[in-house]
């Protein structure tokens, strides 16, 4: 992994905001921004006469809302994987 930093400008809302970030998260940090200006457009454009910090507002809770239900299936994968290893350890237990 590279420890350079690179310096870039990003672009959310109309607003530029400058980043020092690792060279390698580049391609992703950009793909974020778009993907929130992406989600910024849609809401303002089906909620017309909303400010942009009311859109940016209801990006934000959808992304948090994505990233919750992800947790909580990775979670429950986990917790399934756990009681899959239990229930072969029990199995061959029982085996003997």
């Amino acid at each position: 992994m590279s420890e350079e930093k690179l310096s870039i400008k990003i672009s959310i809302a109309d607003r530029y905001y400058p980043l020092r970030i690792a060279s390698e998260d580049e391609e992703m940090v950009r793909a974020a921004a778009l993907r929130i200006n992406q989600k910024i457009e849609q809401f303002s454009v089906k909620y017309s006469g909303q400010d942009t910090q009311d859109a940016l507002a209801m990006a934000a809770l959808q992304f948090v809302l994505s990233l919750l239900k992800y947790e909580k299936d990775n979670e429950t994968n986990e917790i399934i994987t756990e009681i899959a290893t239990l229930d072969n350890f029990l199995g061959e237990y029982l085996e003997r």
